[in-house]
């Protein structure tokens, strides 16, 4: 610490009592060094904000190239999907809906990122944690109805949660149900046949009860006395 005359501004060694040009009071400033210890926390902050601003764009610039890389739905198609998304509403999922509704970009083709991965047997693709599906041609021609694109927008808003194929295959699967997407109304579906293939291949802990039609576990079991 040092003194400094608040009058003339003349900085006086520390023992003085008064101002050696003007003879006033003194008051004690800190010296340079204590002034940049202080100052440094000031700097980290601006620096850490920096970073999570330069993060922030990078990523919504990565976003919007996604975005206008790949071509919006039509308007039928819209329509289709927010039909679906209503069935999913009335058969009470709730939390899947808020996200199609609200956070989900719905494109009509692939992305940069989407037409570098190889696909199979895709009907729709989700870009996480940027929750952007991409719709593809098969999800509107080969479905039967409402439900059945419904099942499959289910199927995408497991992902969009972060939710990897196992868990999304599984979930669609025990809640088939509850959607009404049953084997008794769309057993000739390409699109069921499919689903319960792929729900086999990354679930196979539901297919292990061999009393069952496909060793089904999710299915209920009825003892055939004839």
């Amino acid at each position: 610490m040092k003194k400094k005359c608040p009058k003339c501004q003349l900085v006086n060694f520390i023992n003085a009592e008064k101002c050696g040009r003007c003879s006033s009071e003194l008051v004690e400033v800190a010296t340079n060094s204590s002034a940049a210890s202080a100052a440094k926390p000031v700097r980290i902050a601006r620096r850490v904000g920096i970073f999570f601003a330069v993060a922030f764009l990078a990523i919504f610039t990565l976003y919007l190239s996604l975005i206008f890389s790949a071509d919006p739905l039509s308007f039928e198609e819209n329509e289709k999907i927010t039909a679906a998304i209503y069935v999913l509403d009335q058969k009470g999922f709730k939390d899947e809906v808020f996200l199609l509704r609200k956070l989900t970009s719905f494109r009509a083709n692939d992305n940069w990122l989407n037409a570098s991965i190889e696909k199979e047997n895709a009907y729709a693709a989700t870009n996480f944690p940027f929750a952007i599906m991409t719709v593809y041609p098969d999800f509107f021609s080969m479905t039967v109805d409402d439900v059945e694109r419904a099942a499959i927008l289910l199927h995408e808003a497991k992902h969009i949660s972060g939710n990897d194929e196992r868990e999304a295959y599984s979930f669609v699967w025990k809640n088939r149900e509850k959607l009404g997407w049953t084997e008794a109304n769309y057993a000739v579906s390409p699109i069921w046949r499919n689903v319960r293939k792929q729900t086999k291949e990354y679930a196979p802990e539901l297919f292990i009860c061999e009393l069952n039609q496909f060793g089904d576990c999710t299915e209920d079991f009825v003892y055939d006395q004839s």
